[in-house]
């Protein structure tokens, strides 16, 4: 009994969540924007150092005269730096990038989740459009040996038989192309989690529209959206860089040190004969050409424009469609009230029907049509659902909901 259980479809069955861990953690595009933002940091040490000291080395081919001997070589050690705080600003504005790269990952893998959900939802749909199929071909085959029997009989007609099979046909050439549609989408689904294209797909039996209360999750729209959090470091990281500008216009300071060597006079004594000469320095640097440090902090400047204006942009686009996928959610949920009244009704009328058709042997054509109408009321009712909750989790997605 053990065995069967692990074996059965529901020991090795995954929920939507186990999907989205799978997805997160495999997909090759999420991947790549993480490692995008890895990279970013490693911006920040890089802004924080200093410049590399510059050493210089010089010999003399002629050899300058002093009092004390003939200097021959002359070694040089400077080291600049920038005006206070430059280092320090420049790695707070790398610091805020990274932080608006993770912003951006964390969107890419809410995106993610939705095109999950988007991919998962269907396969429910053509799961249930197939069941329902196959439950209408098992109920014409039924149908048939009835209308057949009462051909016999003589209290049914020919026509009624071929009707029934005609509709049997289609019906069986129906299911043969949504069993058919089912292999490109399992393999559409795992490449979308970067796993094996024959990876069994599991998905559960039935879907159920959630109560869901007037401006659902509305109040995290602007709050807990990573696009607009991005725009918002973007802005934060490019005032930064507006500071860093002017302190770069300031001067550099530089500190140094220069050994030359000094050989000896053989024609004299003197005191410090041949002795060398060690020379601390002090440079300053004059940023007197204004124009590129004037640019830059007009660059800046022009940027943190830019990030207002997209951070409405994107505020308005995200209001624009919380509001269509909540109109869409409202429609779906009034289609599938009406779909199950119409469902019911049918199902009635149907057996109404075929209890008619089963005392006077006539009135068949109208149970077959009758058949249909619930047969299309089934589907619709499927997709209805599978549209519900692919709304629900586009809103999800522009709401920014962990998981």
């Amino acid at each position: 009994m053990i065995i069967v259980l692990m074996c059965s479809p529901s020991g090795f069955a995954q929920s939507l969540d186990d999907y989205f861990k799978i997805a997160a953690e495999n997909n090759p595009g999420l991947q790549a924007i993480y490692k995008e933002y890895e990279a970013a940091l490693q911006e920040v040490p890089q802004v924080n150092a200093l410049p590399d000291p510059l050493f210089s080395f010089g010999y003399f081919i002629s050899p300058v005269e002093t009092r004390v001997g003939p200097q021959q070589a002359k070694f040089s050690l400077t080291q600049m730096f920038p005006w206070f705080g430059t280092l320090k600003t420049q790695g707070d504005a790398a610091a805020l990038m990274a932080e608006a790269n993770f912003q951006s990952f964390i969107d890419a893998r809410n995106k993610l989740y939705f095109r999950v959900a988007a991919a998962y939802y269907p396969f429910y749909e053509l799961k249930e459009w197939i069941h329902i199929e196959q439950k209408n071909i098992t109920i014409l085959e039924s149908y048939k040996t009835i209308a057949t029997q009462k051909f016999k009989n003589g209290t049914g007609t020919m026509i009624d038989v071929l009707r029934v099979d005609m509709m049997l046909k289609d019906a069986q050439t129906n299911l043969s192309i949504l069993m058919d549609k089912e292999k490109p989408w399992v393999i559409a689904f795992n490449k979308l989690l970067n796993r094996s294209e024959n990876e069994m797909v599991a998905i559960g039996d039935s879907l159920k529209p959630e109560i869901l209360l007037e401006n659902f999750r509305k109040d995290s729209l602007i709050a807990a959206n990573p696009k607009l959090k991005a725009l918002d470091l973007k802005f934060q990281a490019n005032k930064t860089t507006e500071v860093v500008a002017r302190k770069q216009g300031l001067p550099k300071l530089g500190v140094g040190l220069d050994y030359v060597m000094v050989g000896e006079r053989s024609d004299l004594s003197l005191p410090d004969n041949g002795k060398d000469v060690l020379m601390p320095m002090v440079s300053v640097s004059i940023p007197i050409f204004r124009s590129k440090y004037k640019a830059s902090v007009k660059e800046a400047q022009l940027m943190q424009e830019s990030y207002t204006y997209r951070k409405e942009e994107v505020a308005n686009t995200l209001i624009s469609d919380y509001e269509t996928a909540w109109y869409e959610i409202q429609q779906q949920e009034q289609l599938i009230k009406l779909y199950e009244q119409q469902i019911q009704t049918s199902q009635q009328s149907l057996n109404l029907l075929f209890t008619s058709y089963g005392n006077s042997g006539r009135e068949f054509e109208e149970v077959l049509r009758m058949q249909q109408q619930l047969l299309k009321y089934r589907k619709l009712k499927a997709t209805a659902l599978t549209q519900y909750q692919v709304a629900v989790a586009k809103i999800n997605y522009i709401t920014s909901k962990t998981y």
